[in-house]
């Protein structure tokens, strides 16, 4: 199950950041269809933020087509995104890169704004997953 991480000092809207955690999940694999997202109360209790902010993203999810709502069963994930498993060589190269980055003393901010550029470099914005 899905365990959401809220980061007060980001600058991103708190239920932007469940919509957003939730979707690297479904591209990472760790969230497939028919997988059920934690309820409100659970995300309310783990993160103290207000429920109304959890049931926003969760219908954003779900006007996404990523997610539905089931009354009285909870919010079961529809469809996955991208086609990279948890488990590829690629994944294992990019830890490794990140871990090489931090010792060399780069911050997070400054890891973001190179892979941000190698994005931008081998992806245009119309892109979905071909380069």
């Amino acid at each position: 199950m899905i365990e959401f991480r809220i980061d007060r000092h980001s600058g991103v809207a708190t239920y932007l950041q469940i919509v957003h955690q939730t979707e690297q999940a479904l591209r990472m694999g760790m969230l497939e269809p028919g997988d059920k997202l934690p309820t409100a109360r659970e995300v309310v209790e783990a993160t103290a933020i207000n429920p109304n902010t959890v049931l926003k993203a969760y219908r954003e999810l779900e006007r996404a087509g990523l997610v539905e709502a089931r009354r009285g069963l909870g919010t079961f994930v529809r469809r996955s995104l991208g086609s990279g498993p948890a488990d590829s060589p690629l994944k294992a190269e990019l830890d490794d890169w990140a871990r090489r980055a931090k010792e060399a003393g780069l911050d997070r901010e400054d890891v973001a704004a190179l892979f941000g550029n190698a994005l931008a470099a081998h992806f245009s914005t119309t892109d979905k997953g071909t380069s």
